[in-house]
C-alpha cells in the first residue's frame, strides 16, 4: 500500500497562528501526542505535546514554537514500509505527506495503520501474491477470480491501483495457495500480464527485514 491511501482525514492540521491550547485541545480529542502545522498548503513542521507543555505561555501560538520534523515528509506513492522507517527514524506518530510540489496533503497516522495492517495480513494466513499489469477497462475481477478459483485457489484479499498519468492499472491479489505456477499460467493463456509473484517463502526472506521494522514501531 501507498502513502496517498493511508491518510487519516481525521487528523486536520494546524496553523502557525492558532493558540497553543488549541494544540492541546485537538490532541486530547484525538489521543495524539502530535499534529502537523501548515501555513496555507506548506508544511511547516510537527509540534508535539512535549514541545508545549516545555515552553507553555498563555499569550504563544503555535508557530511560536520550534517545530520538528519540518524536512521530513513522504511522497503520495511512497511504499508504507518506508513510511514506518521515516517514523522510526524521526520518532513520529504522523508522517506527513506532501506532492511533488510540496504541497500538504494530509499525515499518515503510523501506528494506527501498522496495527490495521498487521491484523489484515495476519488474519489472511499463509499464500502468495501475485501483480496483474493491466488496462483499466480490461478489468475484471469476476473473469480473474473465476480463472483462479478453476484452479481450486480463492482470493484472500485483493488491491487494485491505476498508475498515475498512465493507462495502465496494477492488480494485486492475495491467494490461499503458495505454488503459483498453474495459476500464472492459466492467466497468462488469457492474456493476463503478471509482472511479478511472490511466494510466502520468498516473502519472508525478501521483506524480513521491513517486516521487522513494523514489529518494532508497533512495540516503541
Amino acid at each position: 500500500m501507498i502513502a496517498e491511501e493511508l491518510i487519516n482525514q481525521l487528523i486536520p492540521p494546524l496553523k502557525p497562528s492558532d493558540p497553543a491550547d488549541k494544540a492541546l485541545s485537538w490532541m486530547e480529542k484525538l489521543r495524539i501526542t502530535q499534529l502537523p502545522v501548515v501555513d496555507e498548503k506548506e508544511y511547516k513542521g510537527v509540534i508535539t505535546e512535549d514541545l508545549i507543555y516545555d515552553h507553555l505561555d498563555s499569550d504563544k501560538v503555535v508557530g511560536d514554537f520550534q517545530l520538528i520534523a519540518s524536512a521530513v515528509s513522504a511522497l503520495p506513492n511512497s511504499h508504507f514500509y518506508d513510511v514506518i522507517k521515516l517514523a522510526i527514524e524521526n520518532g513520529l506518530q504522523l508522517v506527513p505527506v506532501l506532492d511533488v510540489d510540496r504541497n500538504f496533503l494530509g499525515v499518515i497516522s503510523v501506528n494506527e495503520t501498522a496495527a490495521t495492517l498487521a491484523k489484515m495480513f495476519a488474519a489472511q494466513g499463509p499464500g502468495g501474491i501475485i501483480v496483474i499489469s493491466l488496462a483499466p477497462k480490461d478489468y475484471s475481477m469476476s473473469e480473474i477470480a473465476r480463472l483462479i478459483e478453476a484452479n481450486d485457489t480463492r482470493i484472500l484479499s485483493a488491491f487494485f491501483l491505476q498508475e498515475h498519468d498512465s493507462d495502465q492499472a496494477k492488480l494485486t491479489l492475495k491467494l490461499n495457495r503458495e505454488d503459483l505456477t498453474r495459476i500464472i499460467a492459466t492467466l497468462e493463456r488469457h492474456s493476463y500480464s503478471v509482472v511479478a509473484h511472490f511466494q510466502e517463502t520468498e516473502l519472508l526472506n525478501v521483506d524480513k527485514e521491513r517486516l521487522d521494522m513494523l514489529l518494532r514501531y508497533l512495540n516503541m
